[in-house]
């Protein structure tokens, strides 16, 4: 049954465990409703850093507004995936009222909202949050205490038991075999405060010598933090999709043979519906398009070879192959979450070898750039566009399509910048045009 609260109808929910598992009854709604409603396009979206139900939905409903207008005699259907996720309630989201208020400016404090979004997202670690909050309240000098830091940080986000959710962290494989856990979490963690301080501080301080010219490593600590939250989020949506989602829409492909499916992710929501398609019953061509809107994820997932590693090739390489359409990767170069903390997350994760006065943009263009900042790389035939030309274009018919997005994609402050800021009429176009809705 659709939600009244809605924009659009019909409108149906699909809930995931952190394995990927679905709650049975909203799954069994949208398989007998999108035959009983005689839907023609599906539009799956999934979020990315939203922790709760409201979060997610209050997105769904306002990115999909327009579009009962747009393709009027359409039939089209929704669908709003919820799953465990979390954002740090500090980052601001255009054209969404702020929660709460942050921190005092300059202290790296956790306050009441990104706590509680931490004991939901990582449940049964409450003594842990509670040591990291007090340390990131305290901020004692000693180089000691960082490295403490870092190894509450480790127990707070690891897979405490063998599961699915270890199968799915990495976006690159060497030789088949996938990258370990992060060098950030496994190295020295006053290191990788320091590192994130300095490009938190901007490129004037990012060539500042160790001492006193160094920014508050405290500020890097909890961006530590951040990144090791984020890449447990990034570990779960490979999860969720490749077992959550994949399954279900094999399912639908069986319930609704006719049902052409669209799907739509933000963030990690991008990497989960990306991570779907490997998941995908054997034959099934329902899914017609998918549009990764600043994808959180490398930009050399779907790459049969690295550029920069001859034996490495990208996690979901040929997989764009499994859309019975075009796969549409919206990119902006405003997005600074992906621009620059993205690149040195990812460079401290697999790579030993300081990051301090490099230009972290030239980076981007190397091993450890983010799909949602300059697109899908290393994949021939990828067509490539500015947002005006992609909306009066016809789009490829099948293949990886960049889509510049940075002319409404622009608006954020630190640290994520423009990286929520998807809430555009011309981005809900874009979606009908890659699945050809009309």
């Amino acid at each position: 049954m659709a939600d009244p609260a809605m924009s659009v109808t019909p409108y149906w929910e699909l809930t995931f465990d952190a394995d990927g598992d679905p709650a049975g009854r909203p799954r069994d709604r949208l398989l007998a409703g999108v035959t009983e409603r005689k839907v023609r396009d599906l539009v799956v979206f999934a979020h990315g850093w939203n922790n709760d139900r409201s979060g997610a939905t209050r997105l769904y409903d306002r990115f999909l507004a327009p579009v009962p207008r747009l393709a009027p005699a359409a039939r089209i259907g929704y669908v709003g995936v919820l799953w465990p996720a979390m954002r740090f309630s500090d980052e601001p989201i255009p054209d969404f009222p702020r929660a709460v208020a942050a921190g005092a400016p300059g202290r790296p404090v956790l306050d009441k909202d990104t706590r509680h979004a931490l004991l939901e997202s990582f449940p049964g670690r409450a003594i842990l949050v509670d040591q990291i909050a007090r340390l990131l309240e305290q901020q004692p000098p000693q180089e000691a205490e960082l490295e403490e830091f870092g190894r509450l940080v480790r127990l707070l986000v690891e897979v405490v038991a063998p599961g699915p959710q270890a199968l799915f962290a990495a976006d690159t494989v060497a030789e088949g075999v996938p990258q370990s856990e992060p060098e950030m979490l496994a190295g020295s963690s006053a290191a990788a405060c320091e590192e994130f301080a300095r490009a938190l501080a901007g490129p004037e301080a990012s060539g500042a010598q160790q001492g006193f010219g160094l920014p508050n490593p405290w500020e890097g600590a909890h961006e530590l933090l951040r990144q090791a939250t984020y890449y447990a989020m990034k570990r779960r949506a490979g999860t969720v999709g490749e077992r959550g989602l994949g399954r279900v829409v094999g399912q639908l492909a069986k319930a609704a043979p006719g049902v052409r499916v669209h799907l739509v992710g933000h963030s990690f929501g991008a990497r989960l519906v990306s991570f779907a398609l490997r998941g995908l019953p054997e034959g099934v061509r329902t899914v017609k398009s998918v549009t990764l809107l600043q994808g959180a994820f490398s930009h050399y997932a779907f790459a049969a070879r690295l550029p920069h590693d001859a034996r490495a090739g990208g996690v979901l390489q040929g997989q764009q192959n499994r859309v019975d359409g075009p796969l549409v990767c919206c990119h902006s170069r405003h997005d600074s979450a992906l621009g620059t903390m993205y690149p040195l997350a990812s460079r401290m994760a697999g790579d030993s070898r300081s990051v301090a006065g490099l230009d972290l943009g030239r980076a981007l263009g190397a091993k450890w750039g983010a799909m949602g900042y300059d697109g899908v790389q290393a994949v021939p035939g990828t067509r490539a566009y500015t947002l005006a030309e992609a909306l009066r274009a016809k789009l490829p018919a099948s293949g990886c399509v960049n889509v510049d997005a940075a002319a409404v994609v622009r608006r954020g402050g630190p640290p994520a910048g423009a990286h929520s800021d998807i809430l555009h009429e011309e981005l809900a176009r874009l979606v009908l045009a890659a699945g050809r809705i009309r």
